[in-house]
């Protein structure tokens, strides 16, 4: 086979790289003091997906090693914005439930970014923005399914 140009690949995920570390930072500054962009992605995961998930499966969701979400749910929890109960098909493990100040701490955040993302729309045209979103989706989607696959 020959050898490919893999340039604008590369170029592709740099910009994805720098546009996740811009965009946290502004999503973090809008968010309460105590809080980062992981516990407001738990919620986040739990209202877009389907709440009862199991740590585990949070952890494996993010990749992030277990001890790491554990830490993350615990600090959603003292505040009351998650809560686990036990699993009822195993009484070892725990489902963790988001809870309805989660729900508004979710819409409150997201209403806190409203006024950076209108920025974003006014310097960018939002069919672009839109035009953009199938090939992030595939290209997101293929790693997911990737990620688990054998190299």
């Amino acid at each position: 086979m020959p050898d490919r140009d893999l340039t604008d690949c590369f170029r592709l995920f740099t910009e994805i790289g720098i546009i996740e570390q811009l965009s946290r930072n502004l999503f973090e500054a809008r968010l309460p003091r105590g809080f980062l962009l992981p516990h407001f992605s738990v919620l986040n995961h739990l209202v877009r997906v389907a709440d009862g998930r199991t740590p585990l499966a949070l952890a494996r969701a993010f990749q992030v090693p277990k001890t790491t979400m554990s830490h993350t749910l615990l600090v959603l929890e003292r505040a009351g914005l998650v809560e686990t109960r036990p699993n009822p098909d195993d009484g070892r493990s725990k489902r963790v439930w988001i809870t309805e100040a989660g729900r508004n701490f979710r819409d409150t955040a997201i209403a806190a970014v409203g006024p950076d993302l209108a920025r974003v729309s006014d310097a960018i045209a939002p069919d672009r923005i839109a035009g953009a979103l199938p090939l992030l989706e595939e290209l997101r989607r293929f790693l997911d399914t990737d990620r688990d696959g054998d190299r």
